[in-house]
């Protein structure tokens, strides 16, 4: 849900001051945690360390993401996976076929010149 018109799209003032000292072409990495900034069409091509709570992530600002907020491409949450017992059996299934395979590569190759 976007703000409203009369309000205009937010960015951090501190944000912006660091956005207009970097120079054109200049490779910055900025950091920030302002995570509910919108992208504005002059941070496109620039890279940004956005916070998701633990580390920084970083962003590079492509034409695709102007309007977005920084923080909707830094992911705050991690998702491991579904559990369960056909979950257990799946992942014990595929490293047994994956220690088989390691074995018949390591395995000598008959016929193979010594």
């Amino acid at each position: 849900m976007s703000r409203s018109l009369k309000k205009g799209p937010f960015i951090d003032p501190k944000l912006l001051e660091k956005i207009q000292k970097v120079k054109p072409g200049q490779k910055v990495e900025i950091k920030t945690w302002s995570r509910d900034s919108t992208i504005f069409p002059e941070m496109v091509g620039m890279t940004f360390l956005v916070h998701n709570g633990k580390n920084f992530i970083t962003v590079i600002c492509s034409e695709n993401m102007v309007g977005h907020k920084l923080g909707e491409f830094s992911p705050s949450r991690k998702f491991t996976r579904h559990g369960g017992r056909m979950a257990k059996e799946e992942a014990m299934a595929a490293q047994d076929a994956e220690k088989r395979a390691m074995e018949a590569a390591k395995a000598p190759v008959e016929g193979a010149k010594k």
